[in-house]
């Protein structure tokens, strides 16, 4: 591959002359059902094997979860009639996971803003975190794997386009959420314990009380994603994507009521009848209803009737062995959450929801750069996997690490240099709380490093799915939890307590660094070579010029605070950051055009393009 390749594959260019096309071909819809496909042919990747999803990683924002999620199901397929393309859908679904990821963050800011990151913000983010782990354990983790690709032959090969099986599967999904939600209701106690240590730091009666409030949301989560995986099978994308937004606009007017009401959520004695628990509780569970319910239109639109129709598909069956692993990694995944859930709340006020921000700013960046990066490149590579063409699959991958390289490594350079001003700009709403929003910047400093590691490790996840391998998957993240489990239980014994969540934020961004290093060591025994001198060349000529921009931004911060006397606030923090990105990121892209980076332009026209389709 060369460089016009790669420019005419992301930069909007047509193909080039001796280079295959950029979309593969497709079967009419009325041709008979041939045999399988040759090495050629770019069959529908659900038609010849199912390749699923990884799922989200833990402590991801769950709004923005599930718009991310719509990235996972795209198949290059020929849009029927009056069916968007698959670019103009990924257009309209980056637009809606760049406006989930902003309007979740903004209420996660109001939030903090209202409640502080005390042990008030701490006990609600714990609880917060059960009915997303819960879910994921149910039915999260199959919905992701097999349901999609299981409803695409369903609509292809029954006579009545799979209405029935539809029906059969939304009834045992019904019953099986509903169950999940009652007993994870009367758990609650329970698993509380699981999360929370007992210590002066934390507060197990409030966990338990917002848990009754918030544990609901595993029967609307589960129900969302049913339908939004039914309409993805029918190409019906912009429901599923947008339906985010409105959970996270519904949570904006809750915290708005919060703020209004007189007082605070009472901590001793904690009362499940406190109006500001209640109206914080049940607005959140709200949310997440509405989410559910939005689809529920678009689900009527395309002639669908909900009834109850008992039994088992043998069609669910043929896939229990895929959904078992990707039930081990999410069961794996939520044990490195539980350790470092425990170690926080044991350590200090506030760790929890600090640790828990900076996560939400790491994925910032991945959640709308890595979204259009994985957006065009994972249909091509799991149709390229689909007909056996693994140096294809090769040529994706390392133009999806090249690409993710230059445009997120600037980024996490940046952020390294700006953590405490982003902090005191995003955090610091009260004079009172700039000191926490210091402690929060230096944690987002210590951890930036991962935004691409973490990239990195996902888009080597999606291979091995593309490659229809969820057990890789499964293995590489059940290392990454182990180190991450015995890491985080080393801090408290070399860190102090108020330093424990510095530790907990660095400990999960080098977890995926382990994660990057495995995955390439199996990658390269299950394809060979990866053409890592070419990505190791970007990743050089990148690093550079970002070590050498994050470090004028870094200096025009200190200018910014030399000229403005007294301490640092909301208003300082907002100059610093400012000037830092336009320092930083002016003098990175400057670099990286005099080192001849070739997958910048390609990259910066993807992205730009991507965000103005509609």
């Amino acid at each position: 591959m060369n460089r016009d390749r790669d420019a005419g594959r992301m930069g909007g260019r047509g193909p080039q002359p001796g280079t295959r096309p950029t979309e593969p071909i497709r079967r009419p819809a009325t041709a008979p059902r041939p045999g399988p496909p040759p090495a050629h042919r770019g069959w529908h990747v659900a038609e010849t094997q199912p390749i699923p999803a990884v799922p989200p990683e833990p402590g991801m924002d769950q709004a923005a979860e599930q718009a991310a999620e719509q990235t996972q199901v795209i198949r290059p397929v020929s849009p029927g009639k009056g069916k968007p393309s698959l670019l103009k859908a990924s257009g309209s679904m980056a637009i809606a996971t760049l406006i989930s990821r902003i309007t979740g963050f903004l209420w996660k800011l109001m939030l903090a803003g209202v409640i502080g990151f005390g042990v008030v913000n701490d006990s609600f983010n714990v609880a917060n975190t059960l009915p997303n782990m819960l879910f994921e354990l149910l039915i999260g983790g199959v919905l992701t794997s097999v349901v999609v690709p299981v409803l695409v032959r369903a609509r292809k090969g029954d006579a009545d386009g799979g209405e029935r099986f539809v029906q059969q599967l939304m009834t045992l999904a019904v019953v099986v959420l509903a169950v999940g939600t009652l007993l994870a209701m009367v758990a609650a106690p329970l698993l509380t314990m699981a999360l929370v240590s007992d210590s002066e730091a934390s507060n197990r009666a409030l966990v338990t009380a917002f848990s009754y409030l918030l544990l609901p949301q595993i029967f609307f989560y589960g129900i969302s994603a049913l339908v939004g995986a039914v309409l993805q099978s029918k190409q019906i994308f912009s429901p599923p994507a947008w339906a985010p937004v409105v959970n996270n606009l519904v949570v904006i007017a809750t915290i708005s009521v919060l703020a209004l009401m007189p007082g605070a959520i009472s901590l001793d004695p904690v009362s499940m009848t406190d109006p500001q628990l209640l109206v914080l509780g049940i607005g959140v569970t709200l949310g997440v209803f509405c989410q559910a319910l939005v689809q529920l239109p678009a689900l009527r639109r395309t002639g669908f009737r909900m009834r109850w129709r008992w039994g088992w598909d043998r069609r669910l069956s043929e896939f229990g062995g895929l959904a078992l692993w990707m039930l081990g990694y999410v069961a794996v995944s939520q044990i490195g959450l539980v350790a470092l859930s425990r170690v926080a709340t044991d350590s200090a006020k506030g760790a929890w929801s600090t640790y828990s921000y900076v996560w939400m700013l790491l994925q910032l960046p991945y959640g709308v750069i890595g979204f259009s990066i994985m957006t065009a490149i994972l249909p091509r590579m799991s149709a390229a996997a689909a007909d056996g063409d693994n140096q294809r699959v090769i040529d994706d991958l390392s133009l999806g690490n090249r690409l993710s390289t230059v445009t997120l490594l600037p980024v996490s350079a940046v952020m390294t240099a700006l953590g405490v001003p982003l902090s005191l700009a995003l955090f610091a709403v009260k004079s009172d709380m700039s000191g926490q929003a210091t402690t929060l910047g230096l944690a987002l400093a210590v951890s930036a490093f991962g935004v691409l590691p973490y990239a990195l490790t996902m888009m080597q996840m999606r291979t091995f799915n593309a490659l229809n391998d969820a057990r890789t998957p499964t293995l590489i993240v059940t290392l990454m939890t182990a180190a991450k489990v015995l890491m985080a239980f080393a801090l408290p014994l070399v860190l102090e307590p108020d330093q424990v969540v510095f530790g907990l934020t660095f400990v999960n961004s080098f977890t995926y660094v382990i994660g990057w290093l495995i995955g390439e060591i199996w990658l390269r025994h299950r394809l060979g070579a990866l053409g890592s001198r070419r990505f190791t060349k970007t990743l050089l000529k990148t690093m550079l010029a970002s070590v050498v921009g994050g470090l004028l931004c870094w200096a025009s911060t200190l200018g910014v605070d030399a000229l403005i006397p007294g301490p640092p606030g909301l208003g300082t923090g907002w100059l610093q950051l400012l000037v830092g990105c336009a320092v930083g990121f002016g003098a990175i892209f400057g670099l990286m055009s005099i080192l001849r980076v070739a997958e910048l332009q390609p990259a910066i026209g993807r992205l730009t393009g991507l965000l103005r389709r509609r």
